[in-house]
């Protein structure tokens, strides 16, 4: 289906063209006609199906129709990087729509927290905020969500996962009772359920094939110890110069900086992106990444669903994530828009029954490489011995320094989710 067969206006259509939008993606196609009729929407859609498209292009068909000097749609987003991108999205959608935006986000400089509370004084068309500092600015009363029209939660289960429940109801306080709520999730558990029926009204319900990776991705996985990861990396990566853009995930923030210097020195710039750096830091590193400055970059979950770069190459997991639909998400970054990719998990032996997991949620087996002989052993493959087979590690453990990234000395611990992105 075409965006013109959807029945957005002619400004909204005249982005799109300039843009080069044409064809409607599944969740485009189901959401927007039903958010056109102000309709209350729970829709489960994973990153990279365009779904950002989805909820905001009716939005802003609405909006256009007439001007307003008040807030009318508010956006919730988990993240600074995700509230960023949506930001970036609505402003390129709105250009001949006449639709002003403000990003709210923590990490901020005084000059603009000032900018941000003269908009929400004034009244900005759409807000796109994290929980956390738009709280913030609530406490000081003079933000006015009165005419708030459209309440949106983006990636709605990754906020419930960070602890962000009691904050999105604060925020709900502040609108009125009369409102069309949007919530879009990458995955259904049962507290998103849970919250629907608190927020949602006589709402459609839409779910688009989750937690299933791209047919163009390549995938991959080795068996290796954690002290030889970092050296098996700089060997998958050493004579592969046609890979530009890499990005290794670590489940975290801990071994950011010590899989960062262990990458370091070997002719190409590595970066790293987690919850340690400032905003403006951060920035920076996607910034120099986006312009291939930068081949490597190594981050947190943060950045598994909140980063747009086009062309990447490489993923490699340096952990096995704790949740099956995060491994998704973190390969999703690669193989966009029709193009291929490549993504490679190091499993240790405490993650092979993480992993077992996620071949049986992806439905497919996939290959199992041996850590090569010159770097170091491997451990057997046996996902259901949940890490009690440690003898290599333990043994190995000082066997080959140049396997050693200083950020991952646990020698068998867990590696679980950070709880601090």
């Amino acid at each position: 289906m075409t965006f013109k067969e959807l029945g957005l206006n002619e400004k909204i259509q005249e982005a799109l063209e300039y843009m080069g939008f044409e064809k409607a993606t599944p969740i485009q196609e189901q959401a927007i006609p039903e958010i056109l009729k102000k309709r209350d929407i729970l829709a489960c859609a994973q990153t990279g199906t365009g779904k950002t498209a989805a909820f905001i292009l009716p939005v802003l068909h609405h909006l256009s129709e007439k001007a307003s000097n008040k807030t009318r749609c508010v956006v919730i987003a988990p993240t600074r990087e995700l509230a960023i991108q949506i930001d970036q999205q609505i402003q390129a959608f709105s250009y001949f729509a006449g639709v002003g935006t403000i990003p709210v986000y923590g990490g901020t400089s005084g000059a603009e927290f000032e900018a941000e509370k003269k908009a929400l004084r004034n009244g900005a068309d759409i807000v796109v905020a994290t929980p956390g500092k738009l709280i913030t600015h609530l406490n000081f009363k003079y933000t006015d969500f009165s005419q708030v029209e459209y309440l949106i939660l983006d990636e709605a289960d990754r906020m419930l996962d960070m602890g962000f429940y009691d904050d999105i109801m604060r925020i709900v306080r502040h609108m009125p009772k009369t409102r069309t709520n949007l919530l879009f999730s990458a995955t259904m558990p049962p507290k998103i359920r849970a919250l629907s029926k608190k927020m949602l009204k006589d709402h459609a319900e839409i779910s688009i094939a989750i937690s299933k990776p791209s047919k163009n991705i390549l995938q991959a996985s080795y068996l290796v110890y954690d002290q030889y990861k970092a050296a098996l990396i700089r060997s998958l990566i050493h004579d592969k110069s046609s890979y530009h853009s890499i990005i290794v995930f670590s489940s975290t923030k801990k071994n950011v900086n010590g899989i960062v210097r262990a990458l370091r020195g070997n002719g190409y710039e590595v970066q790293a992106v987690s919850s340690d750096l400032d905003q403006s830091q951060r920035e920076d590193a996607i910034r120099k990444f986006r312009s291939k400055e930068t081949r490597v970059l190594v981050a947190t979950d943060v950045l598994s669903r909140g980063i747009d770069v086009a062309d990447i190459n490489l993923i490699i997991n340096y952990d096995v994530p704790r949740d099956a639909e995060d491994y998704v998400h973190r390969i999703g970054r690669t193989a966009r828009a029709e193009t291929t990719g490549v993504a490679i998990t190091l499993i240790n032996e405490d993650d092979m029954y993480k992993f077992a997991g996620i071949e049986k949620l992806i439905e497919a087996e996939i290959v199992k490489m041996k850590t090569p002989i010159e770097i170091g052993e491997s451990p057997e493959w046996n996902p259901k011995s949940r890490g009690s087979s440690r003898g290599g590690a333990r043994s190995g453990g000082r066997g080959n320094s140049r396997g050693r990234s200083g950020g991952n000395r646990s020698k068998g611990r867990r590696s679980g989710k950070s709880k601090s992105r």
